[in-house]
């Protein structure tokens, strides 16, 4: 008996632009296709197309997506901030694609698992805001962000009965984190899963139940990630089996 075919999931891919010594590059962080490969999985890697249509075709054709991390920042100036001097801001083309994928899975309902600097991307896009330096602007705040250790980890405690929970179960666990930016407000479509004991937000999900899409801050697809975190990855793939994505109306709230 042919078994059922697996179902396909759309990664958004990283950019780097030309320089004198090199060609522009796109490029994937292999540990997102490993980790949908191992969850039961087939990943789709998206260059940094610019056109929507095109990008269309292709969520069209996927059950689920994947919005990756980036080793980079969203520009500040594009959410109205002065700059700070540790923001790295990632190249104008890999945060435009970021920001129409965002938009198109909005409006087609695709299960999404958005990690890090995409968690980050989708809340701004659907109207929420960001810490830049999460380190400065919050009270207390726990360590986030270390240059130099490639381990750093702290605490979360999960909200009961949200995915995050049905994922983890309940109480207090550890995750790597690597990020100067965070959540600051929650987009209206969102509501928190999981915080740091700072009161950082570290996971959101969905207030429409029918929708699978969850934001994670830490990196469950890192060699530096738990072995608990590809449940989040077998979740993501078991609300993406057998759904076809159907073209809805784009919330009014959703920011251009």
């Amino acid at each position: 008996m042919r078994q059922s075919k697996k179902p396909l999931i759309a990664i958004n891919g990283d950019f780097r632009p030309k320089k004198k010594d090199g060609l522009a590059l796109s490029w994937f962080n292999s540990g997102y296709s490993d980790s949908v490969s191992a969850a039961g999985g087939l990943a789709v890697l998206i260059p940094p197309y610019a056109d929507d249509e095109d990008l269309q075709q292709i969520l069209e054709a996927a059950d689920g997506l994947v919005l990756a991390g980036c080793t980079q920042d969203l520009d500040p100036v594009r959410m109205g901030l002065q700059s700070h001097p540790q923001t790295r801001p990632m190249p104008v083309r890999r945060e435009d694609f970021d920001r129409r994928l965002c938009k198109l899975a909005i409006e087609m309902r695709i299960p999404v698992l958005a990690i890090g600097v995409g968690m980050q991307t989708l809340n701004v896009v659907c109207g929420g805001t960001l810490f830049q330096h999460v380190m400065e602007e919050v009270p207390k705040s726990l360590h986030h962000y270390d240059p130099v250790e490639q381990h750093n980890r702290h605490l979360i405690e999960i909200v009961e009965g949200t995915r995050c929970w049905d994922i983890y179960g309940p109480g207090e666990i550890r995750v790597n984190s690597s990020h100067r930016m965070a959540v600051q407000h929650l987009a209206p479509l969102f509501r928190p899963s999981a915080m740091s004991p700072d009161g950082v937000i570290e996971c959101y999900e969905s207030i429409d139940d029918d929708w699978f899409c969850l934001g994670v801050q830490w990196h469950p697809e890192d060699d530096t990630a738990s072995a608990l975190d590809l449940q989040i990855f077998q979740e993501f793939i078991a609300a993406s089996k057998g759904m076809t994505p159907t073209i809805l109306p784009m919330p009014q709230r959703v920011a251009a």
